[in-house]
Formats: C-alpha cells, structure tokens, sequence
C-alpha cells in the first residue's frame, strides 16, 4: 500500500533508529514497513462539517489580507513620500517595518497560544492589525505611517502563525496538505496581487484606501473566528497563566531577532555593509540570538522555543531550505517588476501583471499537490521534483535580457512557479512527519517564522548583489563611471531614473546593466536552489497516518474528551 512504500526505515525525531524508540514519548509513531500494513490510508473518522468549513475559510480571508498587506504599498510609496512630505529613507522603512515586525513576533505567538489559547491569540492578532490599519489611513506624517505599518506587521505575524498551527489542531497529519495547500494559495494570490491593487488605489482613488481596504477582512475575522473557532483549552487562573510565559526568552529573542534583521535590511540601502552602524548590530544580534538558545537549553522553565524541534535531521532540513524557499520567492517577486519596469518599460500595474505566469502558477500547484500527498500519503517525490524545477526555471531567468520576447518570458516564469508552488505543501507535510506531536505546533511556528526570515533576507541579498553587479557595469562604462556609485546604490529609484530619460543610447545602456545586474540576481539564487536540491535528498519519508492528538481542537469532537479529562486533573503541566 502508498504508505508503506511512503514509509522505508528512518531515522527517529531524534536522531535514533525507530526501534529505540521506549525512551522517545513519540516512538510508537515510528513504524516499519510490516507495521503499516494494519494502518488505514486515509484517517476514516475525519469528516469536515460546515463550521470546520467555515472556520477554515475564515483563516484563508485572514491570510488573503495579511499577503495583499506585505505587498500593496509597495508601488504607492513614491505617491505617499510625495504627499507626506518624506524622505526616501522613511519611505523605505514604511515598506520594511512591517515584514520586520511580522517576522520577530511568530514565535512569540505561538507559545502564548499554547497559554492562553488559540482563539484569544488570533483575536488579539487583528486588533494589532486593526489598530495599525487605522493609524496608516489616518496618518499625516510619516512617524503615524510607520507606527501604523509596524502595528499591522505585528497583527499579520501573529495571523500567519496561528494560522498554521490551528490547521494542525483540526486535521489529521495526512490529510493536512490539502487544507496546507488553500492557505498557501491565498497567500500567494494576495502577494501578488498587492502591488497591482496598491498602485490602482495609488493612482485612481486614494493611496489611504490601500489601509481601509482590511476594514471588511477585520470585520469578517472579528464575526466568525468567535462564531465559528470554538476551541477546547485547559481552563486555568490568569495568575498562573502569566507565571508561564518565558519573559527572559521574549524579550532576548524579539530584541535580538530584530538586531540581526534591521541592519540585514538597511545593509547596502541607508549604510554600507562594512559601516558599523551595519555591523555593530548585526554582531549584537547574533550575539544575542546565541545568548537565546543557552539559556533556552539550560534555564528556561517553559520554553519560548523549544529546541527539541531541531533534532530530526529531516525537520533541520525542511527549516534550512524553507529560509532558502522564502529568500528566492521573495527575491523573484521583488526584483523581477523591477526588471519590467526598468528595462521593458511597463507601468506598475502592467509589471505586477507580468509576474502572473509565475505568481499566479503557485496557488494552484499547491492545492494539486496537497491533494496528492493526501491521496498519496507521500511527499519526498514533490520535494525533489519542487526543487528540480526550481533550480531550473530560476536558472532560466539568467536569459533575460532586452531584446526577450514576452513569449519568451511568460513560458520561462512559469517553470519556477510550479516548481516553488510544489514546494509549499511538500514541506510542511516533512517537517510536521518529522516532529512529535508534542512539539508539532512550535515546529509549524517555526517553520512560518523562517519563512518570513528569508523573506527579509531575500530582499537584502537581492539588493546587495545587484548593487555590487551594476556599481562594476556602470564603473567600466566612460559615460557612467562618475555616478556609478549613485544610481547602483538603489535598484527602485533607478527605474525611475531610467523611464524619464528620453529614448537614445544613454537609456540603452543603463537598460542593458540592468538587465545584466538582474541576471547576476539569477545566477545566486540558482545556486541557493541548487543547494536545497542537493539537501532535499537527505530528507526522509515518513508515515502520514497519524492520529490528530491536539489540547485545542474543536469542542464537542473527540479529542474534547480528552480535553476533557485533562480539566479534572492539578494543574502540573503546560499545554503542547
């Protein structure tokens, strides 16, 4: 049967082999090939009743909005640094504050959850972006905008997380790929579509409406996550509660996080990376970050992060290439406008347009492969395959140039978009196979929080490496080498610079180092996808036929028996 060719001998969460298992809380999951034989394909007493329905459609709305957030401003910010009288440096950190914010609180998240509750927690999350969205709309200087841009990154951090991880509290671990899949897919669909909508508002109505546009999706998360996200949890006293929360942890890894990731954002933007304002903090970060997992290890009583989580050679895996993952999606949906804009001379609008042969191929490859590892109960042949085609389309980005032909372009875009599509569900589904289910909802935090750390580093890198490729075009060019250090320094306000210049040999040129400054973006992030390639070959298989065993899933299901019984006895152990 699928599971047991899914299900050869592997290593334990671990490290071990599945038959040392007495000592592991989670052996009994660990299954040989003559076991699995008395194990059903597909979990029979699974059956997704309407308000499961609903409950999960509320999170794809949710999700739907926090996407289209990360993206919108990005096209509007000229307009509004024009009517708020900014700066180019605030209206880059107007761009950046909220994937900044929304990286560093995920983990923060996901432990409270487990303290206070899902539901609490996913509420608390949109009134942050709530109270962000508002604060933009009705801002008239830039220090309201970027207060209101951080607020919203904080809600939509928290949204993304939790998310994830009420998808795990509801569904089997087989069938979990599908549900994996739509919430994949409207994250996709809304990054895409952002920049369109954001430069529409922009230019045809008001560039604040790109903030009141959450309005309606608060409004529908305020009505049925309480109508319809009804979940068990251990009830308890707030003192104890608050007794529970891992402070120290907090505090040293949101500051320490945010360190490491302000000057891998500013690094080559507002500062050279060899300044110290550059390396001074990204030291400190680092610094901090191991002053983090020491006292995670040795002295925390309940843990932010729990380590545990890192040691399958699998889960390591899946959390290595999900940073590499986000870096070169990230990286693509950032530069590849750009490129449009710059060397094809498209609008903004006809740019985001022109990524939907890539963008617009992810969101329904993975919901086709999260519906064949469900049927299937395999998933390693879509992670290979997913990186296959990675490593091959974002190769192919390397031929574009000037003088493509957009028939050119569009069948090249959508190799790397069913390759990255593939990838989303085919990893979540090898990390949760690789965790226990005790850890399984600080594995699936985790795994969002790194998604979002290569988002950020994408971009940086992306950035650093076009401005080292054009800085060198432009120096050897006669014509160019007096400011070449000036328009390498940033990639955006060069497209400007080259769409006012009237058509002639000076706009070729800088249209030609473009071009080649991309490719060079192309060549890297290759690489990258390569390496993950190479390492996706380590990942084992593991049996997806799993029973759900969750503190917080619905009430009135089964596992509120469980819950159930948990009430009756002292309050001695956390949740997991």
């Amino acid at each position: 049967m699928a599971s047991a060719l899914n299900n050869p001998p592997q290593e334990g969460r671990d490290g071990s082999s599945p038959t040392e298992g007495p000592h592991h809380p989670s052996s009994s999951h660990y299954l040989t090939p003559e076991q699995d034989e008395n194990i059903t394909d597909v979990p029979a007493d699974f059956r997704p009743t309407t308000r499961f329905w609903l409950a999960v459609m509320t999170l794809a709305v949710l999700t739907l909005m926090v996407a289209l957030d990360a993206t919108i401003i990005s096209v509007a910010l000229p307009k509004i640094a024009m009517k708020l009288k900014g700066t180019g440096i605030q209206a880059f950190w107007a761009g950046t504050s909220f994937l900044l914010t929304a990286t560093v609180f995920q983990p923060s998240y996901a432990s409270f959850s487990h303290i206070f509750g899902r539901k609490p927690l996913i509420l608390l999350a949109i009134t942050f972006f709530l109270a962000g969205s508002l604060i933009g709309g009705l801002a008239n200087d830039f220090t309201l905008l970027l207060i209101g841009r951080s607020l919203q990154g904080v809600g939509g951090g928290g949204i993304t997380a939790l998310t994830e991880i009420i998808i795990t509290d509801l569904v089997p671990l087989r069938l979990r790929g599908q549900w994996f899949g739509i919430i994949s897919a409207m994250w996709s669909i809304g990054s895409v579509s952002g920049p369109i909508i954001g430069g529409a508002f922009s230019q045809n109505v008001s560039w604040r409406w790109i903030f009141y546009l959450n309005l309606p999706f608060i409004g529908v998360g305020y009505v049925m996550v309480p109508l319809f996200l009804r979940l068990n949890f251990l009830p308890s006293s707030m003192a104890s509660k608050l007794r529970r929360v891992d402070y120290v942890g907090t505090v040293v890894f949101v500051g320490s996080t945010t360190s490491f990731l302000i000057p891998v954002t500013w690094g080559g933007v507002m500062y050279n990376w060899s300044s110290w304002r550059t390396l001074v903090p990204l030291t400190i970060g680092v610094a901090g970050l191991a002053v983090f997992v020491l006292y995670e290890t040795y002295l925390a009583v309940e843990p932010l992060i729990r380590l545990s989580i890192f040691q399958s050679r699998t889960a390591s895996i899946a959390y290595a290439t999900n940073v590499l993952h986000g870096m070169i999606l990230w990286c693509v949906l950032y530069y590849l406008p750009l490129y449009f804009e710059a060397v094809k001379g498209y609008t903004p609008i006809v740019a985001g347009l022109a990524l939907f042969p890539s963008s617009f191929t992810v969101a329904p490859t993975a919901v086709v492969i999260g519906l064949l590892i469900t049927w299937t109960g395999k998933y390693r042949w879509s992670i290979i395959l997913g990186w296959t085609l990675t490593t091959l389309g974002i190769g192919l980005l390397y031929l574009f140039d000037v003088d493509t032909s957009t028939v050119q372009w569009v069948f090249i875009m959508l190799v790397s978009g069913v390759g990255m599509g593939m990838l989303f569900p085919a990893m979540q589904s090898a990390l949760q196979g690789a965790s226990t289910n005790k850890d399984l909802a600080f594995a699936v935090a985790m795994f969002s929080f790194f998604r979002s750390f290569g988002n950020t580093l994408g971009v940086a890198i992306g950035g650093s490496i076009f401005q080292n490729e054009m800085r060198k075009r432009l120096l050897a060019s006669p014509r160019w080498a007096d400011q070449a250090v000036m328009l390498a320094k940033d990639s955006a306000a060069l497209v400007q610079t080259i769409k006012m210049m009237p058509a002639g040999t000076d706009k070729e040129d800088l249209q030609v180092a473009y071009a080649q400054s991309f490719r060079a973006i192309a060549v890297v992030l290759c690489a990258l996808a390569g390496v993950s390639l190479i390492l996706s070959l380590f990942i084992k298989s593991y049996d997806l036929n799993r029973a759900l065993e969750t503190e917080q899933g619905f009430m009135n299901e089964k596992n509120s028996k469980a819950t159930a019984a948990e009430e009756r006895r002292p309050e001695q152990k956390s949740s997991g």
